[in-house]
């Protein structure tokens, strides 16, 4: 049985809108660590409704300065692998992303929102491996995507109740 999210309520919402400024900020600073992000999401408070919040966001996001992108790209991890992955997955894993960070000399960045657990693993190598044909600047367009992504979803998730 499949249980629902809570949804984003427009009290919710409304607490995001009227929080303090740096309360709000570190909300959203916890959702993508880009202070300039965070900064322009804060100052254009307050947002009608979510799609116009997620609209800033992403818009926001595409904005990014390189500087900005390497900032918000300095805390991003890998999600946990599952408790019962093999060792040898683990060590695949660990070679994949050293080979990724040396070439692009950041971490790998991958938005796994409604991946099912069992698939999360193939998901991340795979994509591992495709990226690290891409030039720098094509990659570095994709981990920015990729942090859209994960910005949206943290951003729902703290409206549901986990910071605002």
């Amino acid at each position: 049985m499949q249980t629902r999210a809570t949804p984003v309520t427009v009290r919710s919402l409304e607490r995001f809108n009227t929080a303090p400024a740096d309360e709000a900020l570190q909300t959203l600073l916890t959702c993508l660590n880009s202070h300039h992000w965070a900064h322009r999401l804060t100052a254009h408070r307050p947002y009608p409704d979510l799609p116009a919040l997620l609209a800033a966001s992403d818009e926001a996001t595409y904005d990014l300065s390189p500087a900005d992108l390497t900032e918000a790209l300095s805390t991003e991890s890998l999600p946990p692998l599952p408790e019962d992955t093999y060792a040898a997955a683990h060590t695949a894993l660990s070679a994949a992303t050293a080979a990724y960070e040396s070439r692009f000399g950041h971490g790998f960045v991958i938005c796994l929102n409604g991946m099912p657990a069992n698939e999360a693993l193939d998901h991340v190598l795979a994509g591992i491996r495709s990226r690290l044909t891409n030039d720098p600047e094509e990659e570095r367009q994709v981990a920015a995507d990729e942090l859209r992504q994960l910005a949206r979803a943290r951003l729902i998730d703290a409206l549901r109740g986990a910071g605002l």
